[in-house]
């Protein structure tokens, strides 16, 4: 590894002590310098927007036919920032120290410190893109509240935040575009990473539409691919979203960390049918004004009309009063989940009710929530407005990743990882409203620093395409697509990729126990097996092919689940979203190990070999590890 040091200074110092001495480089030069962006979403589009704002040659690249469909879009709830607008007790340590307790003390101070930092300038930028954040009354930018936090500190844009921070990002990288700095590559799948002289400097990615293998070189590569969660089959991510970048960069030698940390999402539309092939989210802000239950009495079948309010378990608010609905979504799911076992749920799913609110101030839940009470009538054919939310927990977020430093790079030299594709801010569990937090956080104002520190030791020479580490990486690849092209069983890539998240659902999703994991483990196994000698690929490597696209995907979703549930079995502890069965409070709580695993677990690849585990050391000295109490 070659790590970016954290600076030796106050907490509150490090990131002002990293920008006043990192290397730089000049005007003149950036232009000489070309980088690499994976992804446009928050992190990958404003990433390149700034990096051409600077100078640098971008050519940034994804898979959808324009950088507008990246799944950046599709979150509803907010972002968070400490700009205490509601005078209601916000800072920046405190958004620093919900986040870290939020994570259950299992992230780095100083990058989280970081974020909560920048958190202030993001909203500032926002607003000057033009992104149309709600206002109170009298103009004012207004703020709601989120789970994990007792001050009001997310903005939003009704249910729509995601769509209208991609859209400004969006309009900064396409101004670039424009100008010339940044050269815009849709419809490409990643497929490898090509390291030269021990540095990242280029990348082989497959044309969607004509199948054409492209490589490309550059002094760096930015990584901003996104999450894994899809690997579960059933989740709340665009069924384009996918591992293959992450997990290919892993085998070419970029570190994996926590990969089993995995965020389940309490509030999502419940499961309809066998034939489902994703969930739908509905914000976490709807927890601000909604009140879940379930009947007292199991079983109930009457209408939750018919329900009187004395019949009614409030369980979350029963359970953790101070936080009562916005408790942290591990918290939220995990009792979701216990009522239901328990025989309480509306079969597998909870009540989420507004007709307090409603009866109160209809107008205003209609202003805020109202595209969310619409999408779903649409998709469950019943009407919020006359009768409660049905919710489930699903799989929505991974807070696992790459394996970065402080600067933001892999353990490949050049190899930078933003967003939900890196694993360093947000420990065992994210809190609502971070995740777009974070993206911009990376892409805005941490990679234009970071970036040009590792450039600066760099001669921009011209990256020679044809060299061998390309020629072998283009082989490699025809390699792969032949070998899966070859494939002529009798099952799909959707029937290996159901059942495997079936698999990791059942015993390696909201609760996990050493028995379930080693069976979990075989089981995983033998899909694998199964997969190379009984999958069949239709079609062929020339033009568009998507059975090629997603046979790729679930070969590596395959691999990697295999570490995920190494990781999940060798942490023996529960803390945040990762829930070992042996290691609970009498109460039911998490029963973290501070002693045995205050550390970040680091999975190295080895080709035919078992992965090699390592640590990182977590050392808090400005926070000490507690028991993260919501009560």
């Amino acid at each position: 590894m070659n790590p970016t040091p954290i600076p030796n200074s106050p907490l509150e110092d490090k990131w002002d002590e990293f920008k006043n001495h990192c290397r730089l480089v000049s005007p003149a030069n950036r232009g000489k310098y070309t980088v690499l962006v994976i992804g446009t979403g928050l992190a990958g589009a404003s990433a390149a927007a700034t990096l051409g704002e600077l100078g640098y040659k971008v050519l940034v690249f994804c898979l959808q036919d324009t950088p507008r469909r990246a799944h950046s879009i599709a979150a509803q709830g907010g972002i968070n920032a400490a700009k205490n607008y509601q005078n209601d007790g916000d800072s920046v340590w405190r958004l620093f120290y919900d986040t870290i307790k939020g994570g259950d003390f299992r992230a780095r101070e100083a990058n989280v410190y970081r974020l909560a930092q920048v958190s202030t300038q993001i909203i500032d930028h926002c607003v000057a893109q033009g992104v149309p954040f709600a206002r109170e009354y009298g103009g004012l930018l207004a703020n709601r509240s989120f789970g994990g936090a007792q001050v009001s500190r997310t903005f939003y844009a009704r249910g729509q935040t995601g769509q209208q921070l991609l859209l400004g990002a969006y309009g900064a990288l396409m101004r670039q575009v424009q100008r010339g700095t940044v050269q815009l590559f849709p419809q490409r799948e990643f497929y490898d990473l090509v390291i030269v002289d021990g540095r990242a400097q280029g990348i082989i990615v497959r044309h969607l539409i004509t199948g054409e293998l492209e490589r490309y070189g550059g002094q760096a590569v930015i990584l901003a691919s996104g999450g894994y969660g899809n690997i579960y089959y059933l989740s709340t991510n665009a069924k384009s979203a996918n591992a293959s970048a992450v997990w290919r960069c892993h085998k070419r030698g970029a570190w994996l960390a926590n990969p089993s940390f995995v965020q389940i999402h309490p509030t999502c539309i419940p499961v309809s049918g066998t034939g489902q092939s994703k969930l739908t989210l509905m914000s976490e802000s709807l927890r601000n004004d909604g009140r879940i239950w379930v009947s007292k009495i199991p079983g109930d079948t009457r209408d939750p009309q018919d329900i009187p309010p004395a019949e009614r378990d409030y369980f979350l608010e029963r359970l953790y009063p101070s936080f009562g609905n916005l408790v942290p979504r591990d918290i939220a799911s995990r009792a979701v989940k216990n009522v239901c076992d328990q025989g309480y749920g509306v079969g597998r799913s909870v009540y989420l009710d507004f007709q307090e609110r409603l009866a109160h101030n209809r107008p205003e839940i209609e202003r805020k929530y109202g595209n969310l009470f619409t999408m779903y009538e649409r998709i469950t054919g019943e009407n919020p407005y006359e009768t409660p939310m049905r919710i489930y927990p699903a799989v929505h977020y991974v807070m696992g990743g790459l394996w970065v430093d402080y600067g933001l790079m892999s353990t490949i030299p050049g190899l930078f990882v933003l967003g939900e594709a890196n694993f360093s801010d947000h420990g065992a569990n994210r809190l609502g409203a971070s995740a777009l937090m974070q993206g911009l956080a990376d892409g805005y104002f941490i990679i234009p620093y970071t970036l040009g520190n590792y450039l600066a030791g760099i001669k921009p020479q011209e990256i020679d395409v044809f060299r061998e580490e390309f020629q072998q990486a283009i082989q490699q690849t025809h390699d792969r697509i032949a070998t899966l092209l070859s494939g002529s069983g009798s099952q799909t890539p959707r029937e290996f990729h159901r059942q495997l998240g079936t698999i990791l659902w059942d015993q390696v999703g909201m609760s996990r126990s050493e028995t379930g994991l080693k069976d979990a483990l075989q089981k995983i196994n033998n899909l694998q097996q199964a997969f190379w000698r009984d999958v069949r690929v239709t079609g062929v490597a020339q033009g568009l092919n998507q059975a090629l696209e997603y046979a790729g995907r679930v070969a590596d979703y395959l691999e990697l689940a295999s570490v995920l549930t190494l990781d999940a079995l060798a942490r023996r502890e529960s803390c945040g979203a990762h829930f070992r069965e042996e290691y609970q409070t009498p109460e039911g709580e998490p029963l973290r190990d501070d002693e045995q695993f205050a550390h970040v677990a680091l999975w190295q690849w080895r080709e035919g070999e078992a992965p090699v585990r390592s640590e990182e050391p977590l050392n808090y000295q400005t926070v000490q590890p507690s028991v993260r109490n919501y009560r």
